[in-house]
């Protein structure tokens, strides 16, 4: 089974700056386990099929009129009927004031109410981009993340390799780091994968004979980031003589994590290899596979095209 992630609600509340109505007893320990976030105008309505308590509702301009239009006896009524139910929470956008039904079924059956002064669907999307990544399913991996020309890259290899001291000279000119030995990846979309440091090591960087250094104290905060898209999967290794290593580039590497295929190289190490100029050029040349041109390709193309002139 997979592992269920959750976020407080009292941090969302925080985040998104909602003002409280009403809290329940156990607000405090109240926790969201899902990325779904609901209107209740169908269940004002009195339709409640597929009605889910644990899916934060979200209320606007639309089911505030709706209920408006009620008289007293059906507005009391079509607010119980979900308020009975103990939805997680109900926030009320545009700094509409929730009507005084609501707030008194809320204190009835314990239910959380906020208000938002943003508009309804600028707050569901900021709620659910939100939900998306407390929620996303993640993995630590060994490793460090740095963002190179805008590109994220996840350098792997054994340990000792040189992966730190890569990292270092990229920072060194104008790179940032983002996670040095740990990096935790957060699946936040079907295809895109976010890293970034845990809290407990962030910024800091590890050298044997050195020990722990602080990189945005020694560098400044233009030298770190929090977190980072993962665009590219740097893999470096001990350079074997008797390998045979990628030298055009037209088969192109993935490598699978949480389920999403990212693009990959991998780059043999030895001694006077320069690893910061290289990955600089992995950047740059990843992006430019993303714009649509594979030198690669380029070369593949007109070779094939001198054959058949005959102009070799």
């Amino acid at each position: 089974m997979a592992e269920e992630y959750s976020v407080l609600l009292s941090h969302l509340v925080k985040e998104h700056e909602m003002q409280i109505v009403h809290v329940s007893e156990d607000y405090e320990q109240a926790r969201i386990y899902t990325m779904a976030v609901g209107r209740p105008g169908l269940q004002f309505a009195g339709f409640f099929e597929y009605y889910d308590p644990h899916r934060m509702l979200v209320s606007g301009k639309q089911e505030h009129t709706y209920l408006e239009r009620l008289d007293d006896e059906a507005r009391y009524k079509s607010i119980d009927g979900l308020m009975s139910r103990r939805p997680c929470a109900i926030i009320v956008c545009h700094q509409i004031m929730p009507f005084p039904e609501l707030i008194e079924l809320a204190n009835k059956y314990d239910v959380n109410v906020f208000i938002s002064e943003m508009d309804t669907s600028e707050f569901m999307a900021q709620l659910i981009g939100s939900l998306h990544v407390h929620l996303a399913p993640r993995k630590t991996i060994h490793g460090v993340l740095v963002e190179v020309y805008g590109e994220g890259l996840l350098i792997t290899g054994d340990s000792g390799i040189g992966k730190s001291e890569t990292a270092l000279e990229l920072i060194k000119r104008g790179h940032r780091l983002i996670a040095d030995d740990a990096v935790e990846i957060k699946r936040i979309s079907h295809n895109n994968l976010v890293g970034e440091a845990p809290a407990m090591i962030r910024h800091y960087m590890e050298f044997r004979g050195i020990g722990i250094v602080n990189a945005r104290f020694i560098y400044g905060v233009g030298a770190v980031k929090s977190s980072q898209t993962i665009h590219l999967v740097v893999k470096l290794e001990n350079w074997e003589d008797y390998k045979s290593y990628d030298r055009l580039g037209v088969d192109e590497e993935c490598t699978e994590i949480l389920g999403v295929d990212v693009p990959s190289v991998t780059i043999p190490v030895r001694p006077g290899r320069n690893l910061a100029v290289i990955l600089e050029l992995a950047a740059m040349n990843n992006r430019q596979k993303k714009l649509g041109y594979n030198a690669a390709e380029d070369l593949e193309r007109i070779h094939d095209l001198s054959v058949d002139n005959d102009l070799f």
